[in-house]
């Protein structure tokens, strides 16, 4: 029997139900707020870590919902070429706003509105097992990387050099 989520949790593993991918959000015991407290606590190479990370247009304050690999950088430059604007790092309060969650747990599905702009890099795609953050700094959940494609209907682009 699985131990009872948090609200936020739940909120994500019900996203998932719906979609049917099978996948189960797991609460950790210690923090994966980064990408490497992540993969130690499960176990698994950084790379499999997807980091969700959300930007800004800078004029017209757009949403941009970003995905890569835990051991990778986004290159800012790469990004505003896809989305054809400047862009700034998102700060607490709009994540929370466009997404209902907090930066450290930001999962890639069950967002509180839609956001314009999704890109997933590459590698991610590539990878039969990837872990992802599921509404809050403990909470995880195991997807392949063509399923992570599916649920979040992402543009994938290759997003570091």
């Amino acid at each position: 029997m699985q131990e009872e989520l948090s609200k936020s949790a739940r909120r994500v593993q019900d996203a998932l139900e719906k979609m049917e991918l099978g996948c189960r959000v797991r609460e950790l015991p210690s923090s994966a707020r980064s990408a490497q407290d992540a993969a130690s606590a499960i176990g698994c190479h950084i790379s499999q870590i997807v980091k969700s990370l959300i930007f800004r247009t800078q004029e017209t304050r757009e949403g941009v919902l970003v995905f890569v690999s835990g051991a990778r950088q986004v290159d800012e430059e790469l990004l505003e070429g896809y989305v054809g604007a400047r862009i700034v790092k998102a700060d607490a309060a709009f994540v929370r706003e466009v997404t209902g969650f907090a930066i450290g747990g930001v999962p890639p599905v069950a967002h509180k509105m839609a956001l314009p702009h999704i890109y997933i890099d590459e590698d991610l795609t590539l990878m039969d097992e990837v872990w992802a953050a599921a509404g809050t700094p403990h909470g995880v959940f195991c997807v392949s990387g063509q399923d992570l494609l599916r649920a979040t209907r992402g543009r994938v682009v290759r997003l570091s050099r």
